[in-house]
């Protein structure tokens, strides 16, 4: 819900006099008054916010502002919410309101994180330390093991990337789409790479590793899917190669020998198809917190 109304006046001094009014007399929006010349006042609307979750307000700035309004319904609202007992403040600024972003860093807001429409400003109110969360830590990534009955597994070679042109097959990967589960990234990745339709069996492992992409950490689900199809269709755009390859084959590259984490797929993948090895089965549950169906990845074997 939209915070409570209030008017706010400025003293002198410059401090802001938190006082109750009657709503009646109330705009659309909060208004504060400031002083202005020859004992003249001006009204100014405070910020609209939400109430976060953890005793902070979310700000999203929708319509058009232009800096000098911006910068002084920010001060009005964060005097405001200081009174309050507010103690963090997120502003969801939209790519079309990127002039603002300077004057909010001016008045000690932080970036927190971006997306491809928004920039995410934060600031925490407190003369104490600073718990609001971080920015995302981990990207999420999938690497495919799909192994047909004549034991061939299905190999990639890339345009782009640390192995473009060097010759090396490996495994079909890709990262995670914002939204996106496991099991149906790992699907959609060996089908936009190679064409092949699949059904998806396990995760058989998982890898962390920090310092990734741009400084992210990087969590590697190693997936076994089986073949629905046969005949590839390989991407043009990032692929150079494609084909199902033996086993001795593709184990027998050097690379392989050198780089565990293939060599390590490649073991979790016919230990699952030979010696019964058991990975993680995505099954559905629900939650008291929200109507959406989530996955929980479990080992089955033994409940």
């Amino acid at each position: 819900m939209l915070r409570s109304r209030a008017l706010v006046l400025f003293s002198s001094s410059g401090n802001a006099l938190l006082r109750p009014v009657n709503r009646s007399h109330l705009r659309s929006s909060p208004v504060v008054v400031l002083p202005m010349s020859n004992d003249e006042r001006e009204e100014v609307g405070l910020l609209d916010a939400v109430d976060d979750i953890h005793g902070g307000v979310i700000v999203e700035l929708k319509g058009p502002m232009d800096c000098k309004t911006f910068v002084s319904s920010l001060r009005a609202s964060l005097s405001h919410w200081r009174q309050q007992g507010i103690r963090g403040v997120w502003i969801k600024l939209p790519i079309e309101l990127s002039h603002l972003v300077q004057p909010a860093v001016q008045e000690g807001f932080c970036y927190h994180h971006a997306e491809p429409t928004y920039l995410m400003l934060v600031y925490w109110i407190p003369v104490s330390e600073n718990t609001l969360p971080i920015n995302a830590t981990h990207r999420v990534c999938i690497g495919a093991f799909v192994m047909n009955e004549k034991r061939e597994v299905l190999v990639v070679q890339e345009k782009c990337g640390i192995l473009r042109g060097s010759g090396i097959w490996k495994f079909p990967t890709g990262v995670l789409e914002q939204g996106e589960d496991i099991f149906a990234g790992a699907i959609r990745e060996v089908k936009e790479e190679t064409g092949i339709e699949t059904d998806f069996l396990e995760v058989l492992a998982f890898r962390q590793n920090h310092g990734a992409f741009f400084g992210k950490s990087d969590l590697f689900f190693v997936c076994m899917l089986l073949p629905l199809s046969s005949e590839i269709h390989k991407q043009e755009s990032e692929i150079e190669a494609a084909a199902w390859m033996p086993v001795e084959e593709f184990a027998a590259q050097p690379f392989v020998k050198k780089h565990e984490l293939l060599k390590y797929i490649l073991d979790l993948g016919l230990a699952k198809a030979d010696r019964n090895y058991s990975g993680f089965t995505p099954l559905s549950i629900s939650s008291a917190f929200s109507e959406e169906l989530s996955f929980l990845y479990l080992n089955s074997r033994g409940l």
